[in-house]
């Protein structure tokens, strides 16, 4: 099978098992998803779910939490993954939003990107979630995915695998993808224990004699 057919077959089936694929973040406008894809960072989405309703109401707004001593916000985050720098970052972004954008969450890429906390990846879920714009982000679990089931060739980094993605996947798909792909990591293509015998890609992967 080449290239071109594995993407095909695996475009394929997740459309066939998984029409609607979404994050599992909670969060009503790109405000409370910036906060909660910065959070979330190296941290469960359930986790974040877990403390995010409290600290929306502390701080409702970009302009309330702009107004937040780090010390607060810490309070709010402490039991999330690396919550002193998550702290400083989301005053951060908050105030450089207002500063610099007109209170607005920015939909490009490289205008999230200059806000503080905000990478690549956080940047791509903001624009494909909150704007509906195209984008492939790739956390852990679609640069797992993608290199055992061959969709990519042995990718180093995030932003290989990004770019080998978006060359193979259509445009119109690569929101939907990012989610496919992290959904199907997150609980069937798990880290440790890869469950190949419930997975219904097995067909196709690459690596399923290895597991």
């Amino acid at each position: 099978m080449n290239k071109k057919q594995l993407y095909r077959n695996v475009i394929a089936w997740f459309q066939a098992n998984m029409p609607v694929a979404k994050s599992e973040l909670h969060y009503n406008n790109p405000y409370e998803l910036m906060v909660a894809v910065i959070l979330s960072a190296q941290c469960t989405d359930k986790r974040v779910n877990m403390i995010t309703p409290a600290f929306f109401k502390a701080c409702p707004t970009l302009e309330s939490l702009a107004a937040s001593d780090k010390q607060t916000v810490f309070e709010y985050i402490k039991s999330v993954s690396y919550p002193n720098s998550k702290a400083a970052h989301l005053i951060g972004m908050a105030q450089k939003v207002i500063s610099d954008y007109g209170g607005k969450i920015p939909s490009s890429v490289n205008d999230l990107m200059k806000l503080p906390g905000v990478g690549q990846k956080t940047a791509n879920v903001i624009t494909s979630v909150a704007f509906d714009i195209p984008a492939l982000a790739v956390d852990t679990h679609v640069f797992r995915v993608a290199n055992r089931i061959g969709l990519t060739d042995n990718s180093q980094t995030p932003a290989e695998t990004e770019r080998e993605l978006t060359k193979h996947i259509p445009r119109e798909l690569w929101s939907i993808a990012h989610h496919w792909l992290i959904l199907h990591g997150r609980y069937v293509c798990t880290a440790r224990k890869p469950g190949c015998e419930e997975c219904g890609l097995a067909q196709f992967c690459i690596s399923r004699s290895r597991y």
